[in-house]
């Protein structure tokens, strides 16, 4: 490949149409910008320039190279402006992961705020479950992802965000008609949970006084926090839920704290992409920016 200082010289000769005057232009003597041009013709094994005593003209492989020298030392100057920041942001396109309920009360009504601390992205957004979001981030189906489910993949890195903390709770309605104020009262209900596997409840199970023996009437499993967040509103069981995502029926009053002699376990939500990404720079300043806004 040609040197970059060795384009400058025939482009400035190209233009100047005199080696003395490209020299000066380009701080070499004569000689040392000549010896420049040869070595580029050896280098394309083409002679580049007719020359006479008073001038020089493009041969026709000078006129070939000429056009793509300029493209090749412009996107060279590009190059330095765009390390120097005065390009702005480059287009990008990243495809976010995240659970659904997070997705449209925190991550949908940031998008303008991330797109524009970052010039030139743009967000594209996928809905799933934790290990579906690890997965797809794993095999690099989708870019980065928001979760807060444990991480025991060497393959994938994460940044903290949010703390996410957790609450037994049930309809105050329900509560009214079939108190549970102890663990003998949990026959009388049904706890709404999310998979065998990942269960909501362990969060109060597993905390520092939670009992791992609590028998309820019946055990359904939706699927995804929402569901379990309506059933328990229409006062069909109990669960345990992200406090965030229930804020608004606690402080009225719809829905009520049990068993708080038991504080569940908290989480953090994370943001996790795959540890050999060469953009962990970026998505560290992507996650300083989501952590300005407050989980709803």
């Amino acid at each position: 490949m040609p040197a970059v200082d060795t384009l400058r010289c025939f482009l400035k000769a190209a233009q100047l149409r005199n080696f003395r005057a490209a020299a000066k232009a380009v701080s070499l003597s004569p000689a040392a910008l000549g010896q420049r041009i040869r070595m580029l013709e050896e280098e394309f094994d083409s002679k580049l320039f007719h020359r006479t005593t008073r001038s020089i003209v493009l041969t026709e492989a000078g006129l070939n190279l000429l056009p793509y020298a300029e493209r090749a030392l412009a996107a060279i100057d590009d190059c330095v402006r765009a390390a120097h920041g005065d390009l702005g942001g480059a287009p990008l396109e990243l495809v976010l992961g995240t659970r659904h309920e997070l997705g449209l009360s925190w991550l949908v009504p940031m998008i303008s705020k991330l797109e524009g601390h970052h010039p030139g992205l743009t967000i594209h957004l996928y809905f799933g479950s934790g290990p579906d979001l690890l997965l797809r981030v794993r095999s690099l189906a989708i870019d980065c992802a928001v979760t807060s489910t444990r991480l025991t993949d060497p393959k994938i890195d994460s940044i903290r965000l949010h703390e996410e903390r957790y609450v037994f709770v049930g309809q105050t309605k329900l509560l009214e008609r079939l108190p549970l104020k102890s663990a003998k009262d949990t026959k009388a209900h049904t706890l709404f949970d999310t998979t065998e596997e990942l269960p909501l409840f362990r969060y109060w199970r597993d905390a520092p006084g939670g009992v791992d023996s609590l028998e309820f009437g019946k055990v359904v499993r939706m699927g995804t926090i929402a569901a379990i967040r309506a059933r328990v509103i229409q006062g069909a069981g109990v669960a345990v839920l992200p406090e965030y995502f229930v804020a608004k029926e606690l402080k009225s009053g719809r829905l009520t704290r049990l068993l708080t002699k038991v504080s569940p376990l908290s989480d953090h939500f994370r943001l996790i992409f795959r540890s050999d990404d060469p953009r962990r720079t970026y998505f560290e300043t992507l996650a300083e920016n989501m952590l300005e806004n407050p989980l709803r």
